[in-house]
């Protein structure tokens, strides 16, 4: 009787830890099937060579698993580097699980945006960057309503950036930089419904006028340099706003600089290669910039002195129409 109940209960304990141990390895079945459709999608590149058929596909290189109790869905997929050619497999959207998808510093990747993306609604993080992308800013994006990171820079993507963008209610950060972007910068960007995020605007070919409305957001972090923005920037600053950041270098905004008022909180201030009129306010004393660049504009008066202004160099000030006093030669 005795032996009976240890056979048993020897069976009953290895069931249990087989159940245990495949449950903790082996990963969801259709995410394996998708995946090795996303290799064979991409030529079987070597980069992917440890999505074998016979192994786990837990265990492979790019991408994470879940936990049990999500079946081991696969939560992440990060493709960097690697000899990768082709366009973003459309089978990419068959991961119902995604929460993160990056294909970064693939510059063989070409074609437009895949709009099977729009079918990944727990994605948070979305990045591709560093490839040869082209075609339009998909509107579909606005669809991803968890998104918290979209990151498209270093693109060949042109057409206008879609208003839509900001109906997303968790993002954080929106990166468009180095692309072929035109048109101006949608109005509906001084009205996210959520959080307002980083924006990253730079290297395109953006023109007319920053919208007013954005006048009324407290941005953290804000760069449309390099662009052919013109018009005034002026509504982007205020004592009271908690701002630390902001780059409007080489674009063709014109404004008086004069009673432009920066809040305490700013570190970084770009406004070089503008047309930017008036003198730089006393009040600016009162804020320790970290780096600061004024330089080829119509700015005018001395420099005042106090606080982080004298700290920098005299290039940070040069190609002005008549400002002066240190760093730059004295106010005759």
């Amino acid at each position: 009787m005795d032996k009976t109940r240890t056979l048993l209960f020897s069976l009953l304990l290895f069931t249990f830890l087989t159940t245990i141990l495949s449950q903790g390895t082996l990963c969801n079945k259709d995410d394996k099937n998708t995946l090795l459709k996303i290799k064979k999608s991409l030529n079987n590149p070597y980069h992917l060579a440890s999505w074998q058929p016979e192994t786990d596909c837990c265990s492979w290189y790019c991408l994470e698993c879940g936990d049990a109790t999500v079946n081991h869905r696969v939560p992440a997929l990060t493709i960097f580097s690697g000899g990768i050619s082709g366009q973003i497999p459309p089978e990419v959207g068959d991961l119902p699980y995604l929460e993160t998808l990056i294909f970064r510093k693939l510059t063989n990747l070409t074609g437009q945006i895949q709009p099977t993306i729009a079918n990944l609604k727990k994605l948070r993080i979305l990045r591709l960057s560093w490839t040869n992308l082209t075609g339009p800013v998909p509107d579909f994006l606005s669809q991803l309503k968890n998104l918290q990171f979209l990151d498209l820079s270093f693109n060949d993507l042109s057409g206008s950036i879609p208003a839509s963008l900001s109906l997303l209610p968790n993002l954080y950060s929106l990166d468009l930089s180095r692309n072929k972007l035109t048109g101006p910068i949608p109005e509906s960007f001084g009205s996210f419904i959520g959080r307002v995020p980083d924006l990253y605007l730079s290297h395109n070919q953006l023109s007319g006028s920053i919208p007013k409305s954005l006048g009324n957001l407290d941005f953290n972090r804000i760069d449309f340099s390099r662009n052919k923005l013109q018009g005034d920037a002026s509504m982007l600053f205020g004592a009271n706003k908690t701002i630390w950041s902001v780059d409007l270098s080489r674009n063709m905004f014109q404004f008086d600089l004069s009673k432009v008022e920066i809040p305490k909180t700013l570190g970084t201030l770009n406004l070089n290669h503008n047309g930017i009129t008036g003198n730089i306010p006393v009040q600016w004393t009162e804020t320790p910039l970290q780096s600061f660049d004024v330089s080829y504009n119509r700015l005018c008066g001395q420099i005042p002195s106090g606080g982080s202004l004298q700290k920098f160099d005299s290039y940070v000030y040069a190609h002005n129409k008549c400002l002066c006093g240190a760093p730059l030669d004295s106010c005759k």
